[in-house]
């Protein structure tokens, strides 16, 4: 049988919960992932986009002058699929297109 002294009963365990680190660590991650997620949000200006426009998506993209609108190339594939007219689109005599928008 193993006898403790009477001395060292009066000694409380200093070593304390193994797993008391392991909480630190995990609070460590969490801060981690939100820096990580703020960081890659702003690389997309997507804060100021939030800022201007709040949760909801524009429902309308202004161009300015001379700003240079890009077509998206379709590479000769043919598009399919259902949907309505939202607008017109005029070539002008320079070659350049224009997009009408009906309002409601």
């Amino acid at each position: 049988m193993i006898s403790v002294s009477p001395r060292a009963r009066r000694h409380d365990d200093r070593a304390g919960d193994p797993l008391d680190g392991l909480v630190n660590l995990f609070d460590l991650g969490v801060v981690l992932a939100v820096a990580f997620l703020l960081a890659a949000l702003a690389s997309l200006h997507v804060l100021q986009q939030v800022a201007q426009h709040g949760f909801k998506a524009p429902n309308q993209i202004t161009v300015h002058q001379n700003d240079q609108v890009k077509t998206v190339p379709t590479n000769g594939q043919r598009v399919v699929g259902r949907g309505k007219e939202v607008g017109k689109v005029y070539r002008l005599d320079d070659g350049r297109l224009i997009y009408v928008v009906p309002k409601k």
